[in-house]
């Protein structure tokens, strides 16, 4: 999705006003400096010793140039090792519990403010390029950005964008921005699963993930080399850039393959560098920074002042060589609860030591353990309680609510669909008692390998896969819901809905169960039951068009046409380069005798998708018959084919129109057309005063 307004081009001129009213030719002071345009790049799901700066194992050259020039920080923390929520707190300067996005399908709400925000009220002009679903504007991080540019592919099982692409994307944005600028470049490759192009394949048993790294830092070569030219554009131009990874990789550390499910340093620990060439000397920083301190950095260096209230500091004193104390790291991750009914886990890392809140708990002493192997909490009880205070106080702020909560917009709209529920059902806290994650890993890899074979398409392989972790855990939601995802990918609806059934009432906050449970209730056409998931659904994401689309599909289904079209109009109005809901849009309309709305919807469709690609030229030919317009009418009967499933019925209609414009043959051919695709219509010919004396 790109979204660009106006207010772009009137902060640009908000920016020059001050500057021309201050001039010398009008007798004042000289104008300030300009402010620095700034630059921030993430990239997901990236370990600081994949980096050549770091421990030298692999090549990223213009990342380790980077570093050299400015202010490095080779083991800064994140506080979440899931995606949204590290974005999350990256840009609000707030820990999760604070900002309320605790795992990805999460919606950002109204507040807290961003970055974004903050940088677009002080004058800047503001885009974004992200490369991962988990970041679709529809989750609320676009939040304070004239253009949020979230334009993804399926690739690899999943919806995301090529560095390189990426890369094309923005520097096309920066040709033409008026500074100073805000641009935020977010990069997903190393993201499993693995797969760099050849070009940048390493060898060995990192190698796949190492060329992802290797793609990314080319990527970001291209991309700094655009944004620096673009920088000094104006005089006194200048650009300052922030890189960090949002979390790691474990790649088997204790256990885990991937990521998000412990909280451990090989997923927590994170790259951060922050360059503002001729004002920051370069330097190594050896202390743990945070991600929640990039944006009260950032906002001193730029002398304006941060929001009150956050977790964050700025990092100022470090970044000018003076020592400075770090507040201790606030660590968690939910998605052992969230996902597999197991306990959830928080840390807290401070001064070299780690403590991790679980049904075991655990401590580290991460200056002659960094691999936290070698759990203390036996043997130093007085650390641990000294942690657990810290602990205690830095959860001592109220905690956000958990996002989701619809907003008043969706809310009327959906009272006005007859949907008048309390919302999306909150779950209790996590009870006491629940298995340890550290207990559950060999059952966690048992599902990541189902979920290897989901991906590769292999449905029935997965779906034995769920099965053996249900014969061990008959209500772990996560292989309810998957095992169900299988099940509707094979075509069984009804084992779908059973499973999903199960997994929703576990997992009622967790979007795509709903999703897929509403698609499966259509299929077995309990359209009741779908609008109700349907609806929940875009209670706990109110922008996901896709959510809108399906409950005006089932509505379609189930006869209440006008609800229909007004859903899928919400539909279009989220997503307005979506063909498919256009489509769908047209034909509910046309089901209510809205022909004019029905015919302008089915040719947007066309126009997105090009006229030679669209699917239903016969019906929208047969649309404009109807309203009239003859000549378009018969452009698009003219342009229709075999495979469409109105053709046989627009052959007829064509047939009718050249019979009334006197082209006898034109129109015989379309009659024949007509009937080599559809012989049951011969009889009706025969009968039909126009038509049958084509058939001599």
């Amino acid at each position: 999705m790109m979204r660009s307004s106006l207010s772009a081009s009137l902060r640009a001129l908000a920016c020059v006003l001050p500057v021309f009213l201050s001039s010398p030719a009008l007798g004042d002071d000289p104008p300030p400096a300009a402010r620095p345009n700034v630059l921030l790049i993430t990239v997901d799901t990236l370990r600081p010793d994949a980096l050549g700066w770091v421990a030298g194992k692999n090549s990223t050259p213009a990342l380790d140039a980077l570093a050299a020039s400015g202010v490095s920080f080779p083991a800064a923390l994140a506080s979440v090792p899931i995606t949204l929520p590290s974005h999350t707190s990256l840009m609000t300067a707030l820990v999760p519990r604070r900002h309320g996005v605790r795992d990805n399908g999460q919606v950002l709400g109204p507040s807290p403010g961003t970055l974004a925000e903050t940088l677009g009220t002080s004058g800047f002009t503001t885009a974004a390029f992200v490369s991962g679903y988990p970041l679709a504007a529809e989750f609320g991080l676009d939040r304070g950005f004239e253009h949020y540019d979230d334009t993804f592919r399926s690739a690899r099982g999943a919806l995301e964008r090529r560095a390189g692409d990426t890369t094309a994307a923005a520097l096309d944005w920066l040709r033409d921005a008026a500074q100073p600028w805000f641009l935020w470049v977010h990069y997903y490759d190393p993201h499993d699963p693995y797969d760099p192009p050849e070009e940048h394949r390493r060898s060995g048993g990192r190698g796949a993930y190492y060329g992802e790294v290797a793609a990314v830092d080319s990527a970001v070569g291209a991309l700094l080399q655009g944004a620096e030219k673009g920088a000094t554009t104006q005089p006194g131009g200048s650009l300052i850039t922030v890189f960090a990874a949002d979390h790691g990789e474990s790649l088997g550390e204790h256990g885990e393959n991937t990521h998000g499910f412990f909280v451990y340093d090989s997923t927590l620990r994170v790259p951060l560098v922050i360059a503002w060439p001729g004002h920051l000397e370069p330097r190594r920083v050896d202390a743990p920074g945070r991600l929640v301190d990039i944006v009260p950095t950032l906002l001193d260096l730029l002398s304006l002042d941060p929001p009150e209230g956050i977790d964050g500091v700025s990092l100022t004193p470090l970044l000018k060589g003076r020592d400075q104390e770090i507040p201790p790291a606030l660590l968690e991750s939910r998605r052992p609860w969230n996902s597999y009914g197991w306990a959830p886990l928080t840390a807290l890392s401070h001064d070299g030591w780690k403590l991790i809140v679980a049904p075991k708990p655990e401590l580290y002493d991460l200056t002659t353990d960094p691999g936290e192997t070698k759990n203390l909490i036996d043997t130093d009880r007085r650390r641990a309680r000294e942690l657990q205070a810290m602990l205690r106080e830095a959860k001592s702020l109220p905690e956000a609510a958990s996002r989701g909560a619809v907003d008043p917009e969706t809310s009327a709209r959906l009272r006005a669909l007859g949907y008048v529920g309390a919302g999306a059902s909150k779950r209790d806290q996590p009870p006491a008692n629940l298995p340890d994650p550290k207990d559950r890993i060999e059952v966690w890899n048992l599902l990541g390998e189902a979920e290897g074979a989901f991906a590769r398409g292999d449905f029935e392989a997965a779906l034995r896969g769920y099965g053996t972790v249900l014969a061990q855990e008959p209500g772990n939601p996560y292989a309810l819901a998957r095992s169900g995802m299988a099940f509707l990918e094979i075509g069984d609806a009804e084992n779908a809905a059973s499973r999903l059934v199960k997994a929703v009432t576990r997992q009622p906050d967790q979007p795509e169960v709903r999703n897929s449970l509403a698609v499966a209730l259509t299929r077995l056409r309990r359209f009741e039951e779908a609008e109700e998931q349907w609806a929940e659904l875009i209670r706990l994401q109110p922008r996901r068009a896709g959510a809108w689309a399906g409950l005006g599909n089932t509505l379609g289904l189930a006869k209440k046409s006008k609800a229909a079209v007004e859903a899928l109009e919400r539909a279009v109005e989220l997503a307005p380069d979506n063909p498919e809901h256009r489509v769908r849009l047209g034909f509910a309309a046309f089901a209510v005798g809205r022909l004019e709305q029905a015919a302008n919807s089915l040719e947007q469709a066309a126009e997105l998708v090009g006229p030679e690609n669209f699917p239903h030229r016969a019906s929208l030919g047969i649309l404009l018959l109807r309203q009239g317009n003859l000549p378009r009418a018969r452009l698009w009967l003219s342009r229709s084919q075999p495979t469409e499933p109105d053709f046989a019925a627009g052959r007829i209609e064509l047939a009718r129109l050249e019979v009334a414009a006197g082209n006898r043959e034109a129109a015989r051919r379309a009659l024949v057309e007509a009937l080599q695709a559809a012989p049951r219509l011969l009889d009706n010919v025969r009968q039909d005063q126009m038509l049958a004396p084509l058939l001599r």
